[in-house]
């Protein structure tokens, strides 16, 4: 089960939230204080903290400032009994991913908590996408850098070219038809757009394939679509 941390030194709200984060299928941790609630940040593995700023012992800017100098990227989401335009750019400047102003609403911190992961979730995917980088014998796919070589030699391609060459890559043996292509490379999904897919994978196999009439890497489906080649 993850686990989320709350350092918060009203025991009734921290107890409250404690119980909805319970619905949420997440385990608990909490804290009282600024230098106990630092150490278990520092020390556990959290799904996010939620993080008042004010605090006894170490302030909740004070906090947030040290977990992100020592590189934790755990979301932070700040309460705060102010609503002070300065508080929330100070939080937001040193590192917390949101704030949330005292007095609020249970429906409205779990909207934010939900939205504070869905972020943090999509930078990971986009991070690891970024970082990619794809091999097959003499192809190699750099994602991040949009990088397409053969036999070492770079190869120039359009950016729906590169796209489309990375998203069959990515899942080799899996047969697309034009449609679901069109959908996923495109965005889009309409009929008598077919010919836009095919016209793009011609192009690409004229560029990476060493013989298009018989491709090693981008193959036909008959009466399907197109694949990648297994491993």
């Amino acid at each position: 089960m993850e686990k989320a941390l709350i350092i918060e030194d009203d025991k009734d709200i921290s107890e409250l939230i404690s119980i909805h984060l319970a619905d949420m299928d997440l385990e608990v941790d909490k804290s009282f204080d600024g230098k106990d609630g630092l150490m278990k940040a520092l020390n556990n593995t959290y799904r996010f903290i939620l993080l008042d700023i004010r605090l006894p012992s170490l302030d909740g800017f004070e906090v947030c400032k040290r977990i992100r100098m020592e590189k934790v990227t755990t979301p932070i989401l700040m309460l705060t009994s102010k609503s002070e335009e300065i508080d929330k750019v100070l939080g937001l400047e040193i590192g917390a991913d949101d704030y949330i102003s005292k007095p609020f609403g249970i429906r409205e911190l779990l909207a934010r908590i939900k939205a504070v992961l869905r972020r943090y979730d999509q930078s990971l995917l986009s991070k690891s996408e970024e970082e990619k980088e794809i091999r097959f014998d003499k192809l190699y796919i750099n994602v991040g850098m949009r990088i397409v070589e053969v036999n070492g030699k770079r190869i120039e391609l359009s950016p729906k070219e590169f796209d489309l060459l990375v998203h069959l890559a990515s899942n080799p043996g899996k047969t697309y038809s034009r449609m679901n292509l069109l959908n996923k490379v495109w965005g889009y999904e309409f009929d008598g757009f077919e010919h836009t897919v095919n016209s793009h994978i011609n192009r690409l196999r004229s560029k990476i394939e060493k013989n298009m009439n018989q491709p090693e890497y981008i193959l036909t489906t008959w009466g399907v679509g197109y694949k990648f080649r297994e491993v």
